[in-house]
């Protein structure tokens, strides 16, 4: 069964997705949750399911030696995948290169639309809102070098509601990011992914 680990900067609600989906099917092992900074709602939750936590601090260390050690142990314990769930954190380009094609990331925004550098958490929604978009929705992409960049694997869409607020509109782009996360990952633990350039495909 492939290994997983779970990036995650707050209460680590789409996590939680991924942990539930995988009890009841068991499609993967979650063998950490790396946290970008202590005491956030993720490690609790990681805690409460005895998923082991890397957790980032820093001042007891910096980025570079951060992701320097991450990197390793993650190696070491022979994970084979990376699922950012609500990761904040700019990923340096020599780790993406060393998991290239092995970590996939959630944004809340239908791709291209609303993404890239600081577009993250309710600013998205403030801006689909603000733009007067009819659609917004999720994305679950590849991480490449460019913030939000990768090639998409799998997207839903959600109406925007006339009387909407980025608050509103969060919560039901969340209901989506719960089922759509744990599907990408049960989809790529079974090898059902291929992705050739931009172009994903999903196998049966």
């Amino acid at each position: 069964m492939k290994k997983i680990a779970v990036f995650a900067s707050g209460g680590g609600t789409d996590f939680q997705s991924v942990i539930d989906a995988n009890e009841r099917e068991q499609f993967c092992i979650i063998e950490y949750l790396v946290a970008s900074k202590p005491e956030i709602g993720a490690i609790d939750r990681a805690k409460k399911h005895g998923i082991k936590s890397l957790v980032f601090d820093k001042n007891t260390e910096s980025k570079t030696e951060f992701y320097a050690r991450i990197a390793k142990s993650l190696k070491e314990a022979g994970v084979e995948y990376i699922v950012l769930a609500g990761w904040l954190m700019v990923i340096p380009k020599e780790f993406i290169e060393a998991f290239e094609d092995r970590v996939i990331n959630i944004h809340p925004s239908l791709i291209p639309s609303f993404c890239g550098m600081g577009y993250y958490g309710i600013h998205v929604h403030e801006k689909a809102i603000e733009y007067g978009v009819k659609l917004s929705g999720a994305t679950v992409h590849f991480v490449s070098a460019e913030v939000d960049g990768g090639a998409i694997i799998m997207q839903r869409a959600v109406p925007v509601e006339a009387d909407d607020t980025p608050e509103s509109l969060q919560q039901r782009i969340l209901k989506e990011e719960h089922k759509m996360l744990p599907e990408c990952v049960k989809l790529l633990c079974q090898g059902k992914v291929q992705k050739s350039g931009r172009v994903v495909k999903i196998l049966e």
